[in-house]
């Protein structure tokens, strides 16, 4: 069974300054997770004008590093398909807002 989800963004006029837009992902196939949704993602933007997609994610320090778990990892420890998810969320942004 293939999961099917879109991405909707929501704007937000009371969020902190560099917050593009809040991002959910929405589960529409058959299966167990049609009707769900997978909120906390953001999109944001970094001092250098670049936009940037977060994870949910929970904070924990070692010593006096400040260390992020992300919620939303591969199944394999790779970078890569989280890279693919942010550049995908990205494109369907910028897609969006040319469309706009």
């Amino acid at each position: 069974m293939r999961l099917k989800m879109r991405v909707e963004f929501v704007e937000r006029t009371d969020g902190p300054q560099r917050l593009v837009c809040d991002v959910e992902l929405i589960f529409d196939e058959n299966g167990p997770m049609e009707g769900m949704k997978l909120t906390g993602l953001a999109i944001w933007r970094g001092a250098d004008g670049q936009l940037r997609v977060t994870f949910p994610a929970r904070t924990y320090e070692m010593g006096q590093q400040r260390h992020y778990y992300d919620h939303l990892r591969s199944v394999n420890g790779t970078p890569e398909p989280a890279r693919r998810l942010k550049s995908w969320i990205l494109d369907e942004h910028r897609s969006r807002s040319r469309a706009a």
